[in-house]
C-alpha cells in the first residue's frame, strides 16, 4: 500500500530535497503538504518529480485562505498535484468550546467545501484534541462541524483523538461514511518522550495501530499519513514508522 507522510513533520530538517531524497529512499510514495512547501509550488513540483513522490493532499491554514484567495489554494493545489485539501485547524483564540462559533465555522466550511469542489477538488476537516471538549450544551465541536458541514470529508487524527479523552475506534464507527483519510501516529508510554511532547514514532507508543488500521480500511479510508508533530530526528521517525506501518 502506498504509504504519505506529512511534510510538516520534516520542517525542522530541512533543505527539502534531502527531505524528499530520503522519504524516496524509505519507500514512500507520497507526501502530505503545509504551508512551508508551498512558497513556491512550481519548483517544489519539481523536487517531487524527480524523487517519484506525489502530493494527493495538503493542509491550507488558517480556513480565511479558502474564503479570501481561493484562486491561490487552488493554482497551489493543482500545481502540485493534490486531490483533497483540509483545513487542519482554528487559531488558538478561536478555539473555545462555544457551540454558535463551532455551528458559525462548519456553516462556513460547507461553503467552502462546495466551492472547492466546485473546481474539481476534494476538501475536508482535519482535527486535534479540541475538538472534543465539550461545550455549555455538552455537545462535542467535532459532532458539530460534522453536522453543520454535511458534505465535507474527515481526515482522522486518531491520536488527537485519543488525546481529546475519547475512544478513536467510536468515532470510526459513527462517522465511517465521513472518514476518507487519516493520520497515523503515535502517543509515547507516560513520562517517556518529553523532549517530543509526548510522541512517538508509529508501532513504539501506546497505540493498537493494528486493530485501528483494520477499522479504517474496513470503512474504506484510502489515504493514510505518517506524522510526528515534534520529532526530535527525522530519520529515525520516518524509518522507523513506515516499517511498522508495513506490519498492519
Amino acid at each position: 500500500m502506498d504509504v504519505s507522510f506529512q511534510l510538516y513533520s520534516a520542517r525542522d530538517f530541512t533543505p527539502w530535497q534531502m527531505v524528499l531524497e530520503r522519504l524516496s529512499e524509505l519507500g514512500y510514495t507520497q507526501v502530505e503538504g503545509f504551508g512551508g512547501a508551498y512558497e513556491n509550488a512550481p519548483a517544489f513540483r519539481e523536487l517531487l518529480d524527480k524523487n517519484a513522490l506525489t502530493m494527493p493532499s495538503g493542509h491550507f491554514f488558517p480556513m480565511e485562505q479558502f474564503e479570501d484567495d481561493l484562486e491561490k489554494v487552488l493554482e497551489t493545489a493543482k500545481t502540485l498535484g493534490m486531490k483533497r485539501l483540509f483545513c487542519p485547524a482554528l487559531p488558538p483564540d478561536q478555539r473555545a468550546a462555544n457551540a454558535a462559533a463551532w455551528q458559525s465555522v462548519g456553516e462556513r466550511l460547507e461553503v467552502i467545501g462546495n466551492k472547492v469542489r466546485d473546481a474539481g477538488l476534494r476538501f475536508g476537516w482535519h482535527n486535534h484534541d479540541f475538538e472534543f471538549f465539550a461545550c455549555a450544551d455538552g455537545r462535542l465541536p467535532m459532532e458539530i462541524l460534522l453536522e453543520a458541514a454535511p458534505s465535507i470529508e474527515w481526515e482522522a487524527d486518531i491520536a488527537w483523538i485519543v488525546r481529546g479523552g475519547q475512544d478513536p475506534m467510536d468515532w470510526i464507527n459513527r462517522y465511517a461514511d465521513r472518514i476518507t483519510t487519516a493520520h497515523v501516529k503515535d502517543i509515547a508510554p507516560e513520562g517517556e518522550c518529553a523532549d517530543e511532547d509526548g510522541w512517538a514514532d508509529v508501532g513504539h507508543g501506546t497505540m493498537d495501530w493494528k486493530a485501528i488500521m483494520g477499522a479504517l480500511r474496513k470503512i474504506g479510508v484510502d489515504l493514510f499519513v505518517m506524522e510526528h508533530d515534534k520529532p526530535s530526528d527525522f530519520d529515525r521517525f520516518a524509518k522507523r514508522s513506515i516499517e511498522a506501518f508495513r506490519t498492519y
